[in-house]
């Protein structure tokens, strides 16, 4: 995706197919996915660059292990 919001809307047209296929399994996974971009975008009002699944989950726990940013 070029930005995030191109990549929440295909979530949502993602999130339509999927309740009409019935595949409920996938819908639980996009709709996590596009909580986590929309509040990604809201943290970040002025980025529009489609963020890494890793830049997400930093920025939704900025404690956890993988996140963590050294200082040489």
């Amino acid at each position: 995706m070029k930005s995030i919001d191109e990549h929440i809307q295909k979530d949502r047209v993602d999130i339509e197919q999927a309740r009409a296929a019935g595949d409920l399994g996938k819908v639980r996974h996009l709709e996590e996915e596009l909580k986590g971009l929309e509040e990604y975008k809201s943290h970040h009002p002025e980025d529009s660059h489609d963020p890494t699944p890793l830049e997400v989950y930093c920025d939704l726990n900025p404690e956890a292990p993988e996140c963590r940013v050294y200082d040489d």
